[in-house]
């Protein structure tokens, strides 16, 4: 978890655009944090996994619109403290065409979003398009983009950029989005930034009465190499509460759970809460909206490298079904998003091997029967899920696996 927050966050905003736009940048001038903490992110500079950082928004009363929202609880121009406004998680996508599909997973915990473009280059390149659709298809319909890098370009470049943008909205039929000018690099532009996010992007409405429910985007085993079995911590697991209240002490189930190697079926996992983290610090209780980090009683094994990525946890005996098999209602795009020209997307065959999306998981599966617009999968992997869930449809095309269609889950 990031630094120490005045509240625990209670709104996800995600990071998205083509790789090299400069999401982590961006996150790490408001929060602070880096997000990308893995090693070979360090080395590479890019997102691989999803990542994830806190971080609390202040408004100065003496500061004019919109420069009057800060990312520090005192005004760098006025000298005075600041009012918190409210806490928020970042999550921080991949924008590389192989990540694909990491980016999915995260993007199901989004309440809003902030795209992130290059003004340098011309818009837009093959992953930005394939987010906005991915936004698209996941229902994220409070977003604002960032044109970022505006240091670098002349004002005739970044207003021909601005033009590009509204070009590529207005003929794919997406909403008039607000464009913010920003440098990541050198901090500029982040005070209208998180006025316009204060405005465009505000905290849902959660139910803290249904049972605890959360969908697990990174799991971990905390304990460094040499630690005796008595001082041994439960495996970790991280997510964002979606419904529910989770207090230490509880029981949580976890499912599908653990997958029996080369067989589509699973045992669900039952395991105590022995510790909570929240906007920083440890709590007793954690509420929905923003990213929480749940220790528990199971095998740290399990827990190790995201391993229990994909599941959701949640009172026992009120989660989602088990599937093993989909039968999805489907849509597929007219051309292949992430490549560069006009591929048209095929229709669907049976025995074609896809990836699919759902929630935080993600599986494989092969098409068993196929109607005109329904399909039934085969699925590799279980997932669990509610009936009616969204599901995205991914094919191998080339090196990797490109995004071709959605639907919606009607049944097994």
């Amino acid at each position: 978890m990031s630094k120490v927050l005045p509240r625990q966050p209670e709104v996800n905003i995600g990071t998205l655009g083509h790789v090299d736009n400069g999401k982590s940048t961006l996150v790490q001038a408001i929060s602070g944090v880096w997000t990308g903490r893995h090693s070979e992110e360090l080395k590479r500079g890019i997102t691989i996994r999803i990542g994830y950082a806190d971080a609390a928004i202040y408004r100065c009363h003496l500061c004019q619109e919109p420069y009057n929202y800060k990312p520090t609880p005192r005004c760098s121009i006025h000298g005075v403290e600041t009012e918190f406004v409210r806490a928020v998680s970042f999550i921080d996508c991949p924008g590389h065409h192989s990540l694909m599909v990491t980016m999915l997973s995260g993007a199901a915990l989004f309440d809003g979003a902030i795209f992130v473009l290059d003004a340098r280059a011309p818009f837009p390149q093959p992953q930005d398009g394939e987010h906005l659709q991915a936004a698209k298809i996941l229902g994220i319909e409070r977003m604002v983009i960032v044109q970022n890098k505006i240091d670098l370009v002349s004002r005739e470049r970044a207003l021909e950029n601005y033009e590009e943008v509204i070009t590529y909205l207005t003929e794919n039929s997406f909403p008039r989005h607000p464009i913010i000018p920003v440098s990541s690099q050198h901090g500029a532009g982040i005070e209208p930034l998180l006025y316009m996010m204060e405005k465009t992007i505000p905290t849902p409405v959660r139910d803290q009465s249904k049972p605890f429910r959360m969908p697990v985007i990174r799991s971990f085993d905390v304990n460094p190499p040499g630690t005796p079995a008595r001082d041994l911590r439960g495996a970790v697991i991280g997510g964002s509460i979606t419904q529910g209240v989770l207090r230490t002490g509880d029981e949580v189930e976890i499912v599908p759970g653990l997958v029996q190697a080369g067989k589509a079926e699973s045992r669900p996992l039952y395991a105590e809460v022995t510790s909570i983290m929240a906007g920083g610090r440890r709590v007793d209780e954690a509420y929905p909206g923003g990213l929480t980090g749940v220790e528990t009683s199971l095998d740290p094994a399990l827990g190790k490298s995201d391993g229990l990525v994909g599941n959701i946890a949640g009172r026992p005996g009120t989660l989602p079904p088990i599937w093993t098999t989909l039968t999805v209602e489907y849509q597929l795009f007219r051309k292949v998003l992430g490549v560069s020209g006009d591929v048209a997307v095929k229709p669907l065959q049976e025995k074609e091997p896809l990836v699919l999306n759902v929630s935080s998981a993600v599986t494989s599966g092969t098409v068993t029967r196929k109607w005109s617009e329904r399909v039934e999968i085969s699925l590799t992997r279980p997932v669990a899920a509610e009936a009616g869930g969204r599901v995205t449809l991914s094919r191998k095309i080339g090196a990797g696996w490109r995004l071709i269609g959605y639907g919606v889950i009607v049944g097994s």
